[in-house]
């Protein structure tokens, strides 16, 4: 069985050797680029560990893995044009680095050869594989559409925030194991007991994101810090402090929530500060334990390979100290 290391090994040669296209080049290079930029690999990743769960042959699945990956970028290529992101992984997004026509043809192509990469897999395999990743990648546009929709929205409850990143971001990540096991011939109740594993990691994980958004080194972040709080952006965070803040608190972050002119820097110090009297570091982090302690315990009930569930575990737990 491949440790962690010689997996994202496998899957850093198998990106390398991805041919997107040529011409015209400012429709392919953009797609280079965004790939280029490096990131976690965790979703492939995800899927070789899903795999290795009942199979140690990852080597034959790298491609069909990196489906997932490619389709994973096309959604933040699109994503980082709606939040008119500057940064992505600290180098200049897409859009900035060309423009917003180009970021969105070439995020058009990515999701295409996503497919390509799809076919590649068992014929057997293919119309299960790829209805379950039609669904997926329906409901991560729905996640986006409905984390548009809260910017227009007053109030937003942690129910309907969690419900909105379990779509945008924790399905993908449930999907990724689930797609493991179906190239491993495991059973469907496995599988779907590891999409779960996959899906409350993915909670976790976005809480993280939050967190780090406001509390990262930008140094090692790779996207702006307080970007959120600059944009009003409804995380787990705000929400919180909308719920709890009384007084003084309330009437500072509301005057902060409401000013259109204001410089970003103090913004995101003084709604920080408020995050500060209210304890809300402390509740996320409580909050993102939870989901991961789920996680865990419905992996050590999993009936897979003990050594394959213990690399899987440790995964997650590289994911729970993250600083970027």
């Amino acid at each position: 069985m491949k440790s962690i290391p010689e997996l994202q090994e496998l899957l850093d040669k198998g990106i390398a050797g991805l041919d997107f296209g040529h011409e015209p080049r400012n429709l392919y290079e953009p797609i280079s680029y965004i790939m280029s930029l490096g990131g976690k690999r965790m979703r492939p990743l995800l899927t070789l560990l899903g795999y290795q769960l009942g199979k140690g042959d990852c080597e034959r699945i790298v491609r069909p893995a990196l489906a997932v990956e490619v389709f994973h970028n096309f959604t933040l290529m699109h994503d980082d044009i709606m939040d008119e992101a500057p940064l992505r992984r600290g180098e200049p997004t897409v859009h900035e680095k060309w423009n917003n026509t180009v970021a969105i043809l070439s995020g058009d192509t990515m999701l295409v050869k996503a497919y390509d990469l799809l076919l590649e897999l068992d014929p057997v395999l293919l119309p299960e594989a790829l209805r379950l990743f039609n669904q997926c990648a329906v409901e991560v546009c729905e996640g986006q559409q409905i984390d548009m929709n809260f910017e227009s929205e007053e109030r937003v409850s942690v129910e309907e925030y969690i419900g909105m990143i379990r779509l945008k971001t924790a399905v993908l990540l449930g999907f990724s194991l689930e797609y493991g096991a179906l190239m491993a011939g495991m059973p469907v109740e496995v599988r779907k007991q590891l999409y779960e594993v996959g899906v409350k990691m993915g909670i976790g994980f976005q809480l993280m994101d939050d967190l780090l958004d406001v509390y990262a080194d930008q140094a090692k972040f790779g996207k702006q810090v307080g970007g959120d709080i600059i944009s009003n952006k409804k995380t787990f965070l705000l929400i919180k402090a909308q719920e709890l803040a009384v007084g003084d608190q309330k009437a500072r972050l509301s005057n902060w929530l409401s000013m259109r002119e204001f410089d970003p820097a103090e913004k995101v110090a003084a709604v920080t500060k408020i995050y500060d009297e209210l304890g809300i570091k402390a509740l996320t982090t409580q909050l993102m334990n939870q989901y991961f302690d789920e996680s865990f315990t419905l992996l050590d009930s999993l009936a897979a390979d003990a050594e394959g569930k213990s690399l899987l575990r440790g995964f997650a737990g590289q994911l729970m100290k993250r600083e970027k």
